[in-house]
C-alpha cells in the first residue's frame, strides 16, 4: 500500500483544477492517433508505389554520358532501354517513363 500512495499523489497533481469533461478531452485527444494513422498509411503507400517503379525493379546501370546522367537497361541504347536527365534521379525518372512507354507499344 506504501508504493501505492505516491503514484496516486502524482496522477492527482496532474489532474487538479480540470473538471470531469476536461479531463476525459484531455486524455481523448492524448489518445487519438487517427491523423497518425492516415500519415503512417500515406507514407506505407508511396514507399509501396516507390518500390513498384521499373527503376527499382530492373535498376539500370546508371553512367554519364556526355554532359547527362543515362540509366540504361540492356546492352547497349539500341536495344536496351534508356533514360536521359541531368540527374541520376532524373534519367531513373525517364527511365520510369520510357520503360512504361516500351511495355505499351510491344503490347
Amino acid at each position: 500500500m506504501d508504493s501505492y500512495q505516491p503514484i496516486y499523489d502524482a496522477v492527482r497533481s496532474r489532474i487538479s483544477g480540470f473538471d470531469g469533461h476536461g479531463l476525459s478531452d484531455r486524455i481523448a485527444h492524448q489518445f487519438d492517433i487517427s491523423h497518425q494513422a492516415e500519415i503512417v498509411k500515406s507514407e506505407f503507400l508511396n514507399v509501396a508505389y516507390e518500390q513498384q517503379r521499373p527503376s527499382v525493379l530492373f535498376r539500370p546501370e546508371l553512367s554519364l554520358d556526355g554532359n547527362q546522367w543515362c540509366a540504361l537497361y540492356g546492352t547497349n541504347l539500341q536495344e536496351g532501354i534508356a533514360g536521359f536527365g541531368d540527374t541520376p534521379a532524373k534519367a531513373m525518372l525517364d527511365f520510369d517513363k520510357n520503360f512504361n512507354g516500351f511495355n505499351t507499344k510491344k503490347a
